[in-house]
Parts: structure tokens; C-alpha cells; sequence
């Protein structure tokens, strides 16, 4: 027999965005990229262009590992990568506006999908409350 699992805060908390996430993930477009591939079209879409080591450091990735999203993204029409101005042996990769815009619908289809599940299961006060644990999750997720 195993014990039950933990009802300590941290372990009630990633439950609860394990599960969510995974449902987003659920929800998502049935043409939508790979999660590989959408994770660096959001990072490019929250943060902007960047190199390739610095998309890697702020996914948590090997450069390496990058290599075929980046050329694979770039053959689809989906970044653009240029020399950097200041140190013309780094590039920079950045979105196309094709890009920004199977980032934008992703990221709208997910939240309307969210945004309705919110208005119909929460009220007012429980819906402030899941926007200021949204803030406190962001903070604890930053790198430090």
C-alpha cells in the first residue's frame, strides 16, 4: 500500500498547475506547432529577440537542442534570424509577423477558453483571487 500523496502547500499547488497545464495543452488548435516549437515562438512573442544561447538559458534547454526548432521555425516562415549589430558573430532570432500571428492565435484560442471556463465555474472574488496567485506564481517561477 502507498501512502497518499502529500497535502503540503507546494504539493497542492503543483498539482494544481500541473493539471491546469496540462489541460491547456488540451486545448490547444489541432493545426498547432509542437510544444517544442511553441515554446520558443513564446518566448520570442513574451520577450522579444534574443540569441540562441539566451532563448536556450530562459527555456531551460541546451543551444543544442534548439539547433532544429530554430531551423525548422525558420524554414516554416516563422522567425528570421540576422547578425547581431553589436557582435556580428552572435544572430539574433526574432518573430516574422507569420510568426507573431500563430503565436497571437494560439495564445487567444487558449485564452478564451480559459476566460469562459473562468466566468462560468468562478465568481468576482474567486476570479481576483486566481489573478493575484497568477502574480505570485510568476514570481516564484522567475530565475533568480
Amino acid at each position: 500500500m502507498f501512502p497518499p500523496p502529500p497535502l503540503d502547500s507546494a504539493a497542492v499547488v503543483r498539482r494544481a498547475v500541473n493539471r491546469l497545464s496540462r489541460r491547456m495543452r488540451a486545448e490547444r488548435l489541432p493545426d498547432s506547432l509542437p510544444n517544442g516549437k511553441l515554446g520558443v515562438l513564446a518566448h520570442l512573442y513574451r520577450s522579444g529577440a534574443g540569441s540562441p544561447s539566451a532563448i536556450a538559458a530562459a527555456l531551460h534547454v541546451q543551444p543544442q537542442s534548439l539547433t532544429r526548432s530554430l531551423a525548422a521555425l525558420e524554414e516554416d516562415g516563422l522567425v528570421t534570424r540576422t547578425r547581431d549589430a553589436v557582435d556580428g558573430r552572435q544572430q539574433r532570432i526574432d518573430l516574422t509577423p507569420d510568426g507573431f500571428e500563430a503565436m497571437a492565435r494560439d495564445v487567444n484560442h487558449r485564452d478564451a477558453w480559459l476566460r469562459a471556463r473562468m466566468e462560468s465555474e468562478l465568481n468576482e472574488t474567486e476570479r481576483e483571487v486566481l489573478r493575484l496567485a497568477a502574480r505570485l506564481l510568476d514570481r516564484l517561477a522567475e530565475d533568480d
